[in-house]
């Protein structure tokens, strides 16, 4: 029984994880902590690395703090931590080495589901500004940009 929480709290956190990267761009990133994400839109940079990183490294660190709890006799730490860094690594697949292409790998991929998000990713990345944004999910974006 135990294993059956363990994976539905796995599960659950992966899940919750969406609506926390949605909410996190919307309100945070595109809001008082825009100066951490502007140039990840702008790419008035010259390094490989972005200001906008802070954010992976800020999810990482939750993580890995609920593996230390874990590891100290509180065992919802394992699951919750596995699951968020099971939706970090798929953000950066998807995200950055799918869409912006950082590794150039996943180049060629293009079947429905690729193609809808990198539409939604494209019209994310069409405002410059941190204002009159939209489709601030990753894994899950909205039917209309599944459409031909």
């Amino acid at each position: 029984m135990d294993v059956l929480f363990w994976i539905l709290i796995f599960l659950g956190t992966f899940l919750f994880m969406e609506f926390m990267a949605w909410f996190t761009h919307k309100y945070i990133m595109h809001g008082f902590l825009w100066n951490l994400h502007k140039d990840h839109h702008n790419k008035d940079h010259d390094s490989w690395f972005e200001r906008n990183d802070t954010f992976f490294i800020f999810y990482a660190i939750v993580s890995m703090s609920l593996f230390y709890s874990g590891a100290s006799g509180f065992w919802y730490g394992y699951p919750l931590g596995f699951g968020i860094l099971a939706y970090g690594i798929a953000y950066f697949l998807v995200h950055d080495i799918f869409i912006h292409q950082r590794f150039k790998l996943f180049r060629n991929a293009s079947n429905w589901y690729s193609k809808g998000v990198r539409r939604a990713h494209k019209m994310h990345h069409k405002h410059l500004g941190k204002g009159d944004g939209e489709c601030f999910g990753m894994l899950f974006v909205p039917f209309k940009y599944f459409k031909k």
